[in-house]
């Protein structure tokens, strides 16, 4: 199991996941104050500056006390988003989570950041089962995790908003899309 207060750098084909900085501040309050990025995260509320300072430090407090955690998504050299795992106190499950700006959307880069992070989480970090809680409507993630070769297992209520469960175990290798 990875530990640190900083994630480790993944590169893929088009993408860099790296530890988040305070220079990414201003993009990642644009990401989670974004009404159609929130719509599908947390109970669907905007975050202001404030909400979203906190929430970065939530993202960056996993690291240090899960081992593990979200990542910065950079295109082009611009931090486009987020993906990692997050496991809250009082959260089901070991989840893979990831939220882009809309300016991305729609170009594969979604499932390939959340595959690295999922291949990560299985090969360095040693989970063996991860989730991704979706909401019905978003059917664009939905289609992400199936590529990710992930099930719908479950639905259940997540901060007060439905959300589908979908899983995958360690077991179910497949090549990263």
């Amino acid at each position: 199991m990875a530990h640190g207060n900083t994630a480790p750098e993944i590169v893929t084909e088009r993408l860099r996941l790296r530890s988040f900085r305070a220079d990414d501040f201003e993009e990642y309050a644009h990401l989670v104050g974004h009404p159609l990025v929130a719509r599908h995260v947390g109970d669907g509320t905007p975050l202001d500056r404030a909400a979203a300072w906190r929430h970065l430090a939530m993202v960056l407090g996993h690291w240090i006390l899960r081992g593990c955690g979200m990542w910065a998504v950079e295109h082009h050299g611009r931090m486009v988003g987020r993906v990692g795992l997050l496991h809250p106190d009082g959260w089901p499950e070991l989840e893979l989570a990831w939220a882009l700006h809309p300016e991305v959307w729609n170009h594969g880069l979604a499932t390939e950041a959340a595959a690295a992070a999922m291949d990560w989480a299985f090969d360095v970090h040693g989970a063996d089962r991860l989730i991704s809680m979706v909401r019905p409507d978003n059917t664009t993630s939905i289609r992400v995790a199936e590529k990710l070769g992930m099930h719908r297992e479950d639905s259940l209520v997540l901060l007060g908003q439905p959300a589908l469960v979908y899983a995958r175990g360690r077991d179910i290798r497949q090549a990263s899309p």
